[in-house]
């Protein structure tokens, strides 16, 4: 290597410098990349739709909430107040490593087919991402979330067919909601049925995820560091797989009830813990309806330290 760089003199050298600087979100996305696996297989959010940039909060809004299937490309911070709507058949994705959403967060209500990709979520006043109402193949991919009141990723009434994979969550209390009640058995059971894999759970303290009702519930592959309160929590009526996880630095990895919540059900398999408490496991869970393949638990830590959060999708 050094001696073809000398060959081509200082002009070369400087080519192959900036060439290995360059990450694939420093060319501007038209699309998502890659596809969603476990549950939410099959979301192609706005697929191939001519991609509109905003960096505007009235732009972002605007664009979110119109009708057909769109790719908007979020270009730096863009604040907003409360809770947006965003609408069916959507990609929202963040340009480069420095885009995303500030104040305010998104709102996946009643809809279906959304993506939302390499955004930074910071400082969110209610909740960053919300998915309620029945909203069914949506993936959340590869962004991070920071700093917020409440839930940075919350999933509920009836909600499903969901991944969430590739996430970092640091500086922050309640990562993942999914069930928001011990009383809405009604529209939950049989719905909530997500994938959570390859997340980093960096220093939080909570819900990672905290489930109800939602069952067979795949969390599989994620980094789990020095979580303060616990990891996982399965309570009323849920179905939880824990499965090829590294645990470090956290002394409650799984739990059976939260709260005033009764005890759900927990399988834990092939989890790697390091200076870390174990599951606590109970009941059965229903089986997994795809195929999936799992990183060994104890890779799992360096696989997801360089693939998770803004910035890093392959």
């Amino acid at each position: 290597m050094r001696s073809s760089i000398a060959k081509r003199g200082l002009a070369g050298a400087m080519a192959v410098a900036a060439a290995a600087a360059l990450t694939v979100w420093s060319a501007p996305q038209a699309a998502a990349v890659g596809t969603p696996t476990g549950f939410g297989a099959g979301t192609t959010g706005g697929g191939n739709a001519s991609p509109v940039t905003v960096s505007s909060s009235s732009a972002l809004i605007s664009a979110m909430q119109a009708s057909g299937a769109a790719v908007i490309r979020v270009n730096g911070m863009i604040s907003i107040s409360g809770m947006q709507d965003i609408a069916s058949n959507k990609t929202l994705i963040g340009v480069g490593s420095g885009s995303g959403i500030t104040g305010g967060g998104v709102d996946v209500d009643g809809v279906s087919n959304v993506i939302i990709q390499n955004l930074n979520f910071r400082d969110w006043a209610d909740d960053a991402v919300n998915v309620q109402d029945g909203s069914t193949r949506i993936w959340i991919d590869h962004n991070n979330f920071s700093n917020g009141y409440d839930g940075a990723v919350d999933i509920k009434r009836g909600s499903d067919y969901i991944t969430v994979s590739w996430n970092r969550f640091f500086n922050h209390d309640k990562a993942m909601l999914l069930g928001h009640s011990d009383g809405n058995a009604s529209q939950d059971r049989g719905h909530l049925r997500v994938s959570y894999h390859h997340n980093w759970f960096d220093g939080t303290n909570q819900r990672h995820p905290r489930v109800r009702f939602g069952n067979p519930v795949h969390v599989y592959n994620n980094y789990y560091d020095a979580v303060g309160d616990y990891g996982v929590a399965s309570t009323v009526e849920a179905g939880v797989l824990v499965e090829g996880n590294y645990f470090e630095n956290t002394d409650s990895p799984c739990e059976l009830g939260q709260g005033s919540s009764p005890a759900g059900s927990l399988v834990a398999r092939n989890n790697h813990f390091v200076n870390s408490g174990t599951c606590a496991t109970g009941g059965s869970v229903n089986g997994i309806p795809y195929s999936y393949s799992l990183d060994a638990a104890s890779s799992v830590k360096s696989i997801v330290e360089g693939g998770a959060g803004v910035g890093k999708v392959a």
